[in-house]
């Protein structure tokens, strides 16, 4: 057979098995657009049969849905540039910096990725509150930051590190830098498939994260996004299913833009993570 109709059946078999995938976002975008009532018929539509963006309104005229979306977007963005400098300083050191003890401290921090965050909610809880933080978006900023969940990207970081060839650092001091110099004028400016793959994870994490801002947060103009969506109920408390499908829609464009940009270096990234250890 022909290199090229070996492909082409290739593409078809591949788009078949992304279907089961695709459907659901499919199904959520295109319900945005219906009546209640045409969501719950049964057999299902596929298509809208009189399409309708009133929906999309509904979202923000119900609660303030636009600063909901800043809180979240402004968040994850602080998140994830606060945990690629982190992670790209700590990962830097355990593969680049020999000390004592750096094998033993490295299982130590590892260790931060076996421990769920439900069992440290209640004493992060009550440090917060005890700072008066409770009902500000500083507990969703520093601690993931700071704690477990910047773990994976200091793994990642660490990986990436450890593949770079030892020579840029011998030509790096002949230059004259000092260790500081190196990490920022050598291993941080090539670590780029690295920081888009923990870019994707810790944005994701963060743009996604439940249970901390129902935690810490208590008004409706600090809600986050997954906290705003289970407030679209009508009076007697169901929920109103077009307008939470519109709003749901809403919160996945920043996610799919983050991974269509950086969807190259992000394999790349999950590509070298495991090379060396």
């Amino acid at each position: 057979m022909k290199p090229k109709f070996l492909r082409g059946i290739l593409v078809v078999v591949l788009a078949l098995l992304a279907l089961p995938f695709l459907f659901p976002t499919w199904w959520m975008a295109t319900s945005s657009l219906k009546t209640t009532s045409e969501i719950l018929q049964r057999p299902p539509t596929i298509w809208p049969e009189a399409p309708s963006g009133a929906p999309y309104g509904e979202v923000f005229a119900l609660q303030p849905f636009a600063q909901q979306y800043w809180n979240s977007l402004y968040i994850a963005a602080l998140v994830t540039v606060g945990t690629i400098f982190v992670a790209a300083l700590a990962g830097y050191a355990f593969a680049r910096i020999p000390f004592k003890g750096a094998n033993l401290l490295f299982l130590v921090v590892l260790a931060g990725m076996l421990v769920p965050s439900e069992v440290t909610i209640v004493p992060l809880f009550r440090m917060v509150n005890t700072l008066g933080l409770i009902d500000t978006h500083w507990p969703l900023i520093v601690i993931p930051i700071l704690g477990a969940p910047s773990v994976l990207a200091t793994f990642i970081m660490r990986q990436f590190f450890i593949t770079l060839p030892h020579e840029l650092e011998e030509a790096g001091r002949m230059d004259g830098l000092g260790r500081w110099g190196m990490f920022a004028k050598i291993a941080f400016p090539l670590a780029g498939p690295a920081i888009a793959a923990v870019s994707i994870f810790t944005f994701l994490k963060s743009w996604n994260m439940y249970l901390e801002p129902i935690v810490y947060l208590s008004s409706r103009e600090n809600f986050t996004l997954p906290q705003a969506l289970t407030q679209y109920v009508d009076a007697y408390g169901g929920p109103i299913w077009n307008v939470q499908l519109a709003a749901t829609t809403l919160t996945v464009i920043p996610v799919l833009i983050v991974f269509i940009f950086a969807q190259r270096q992000f394999i790349q990234g999950l590509a070298q993570t495991g090379l060396k250890g």
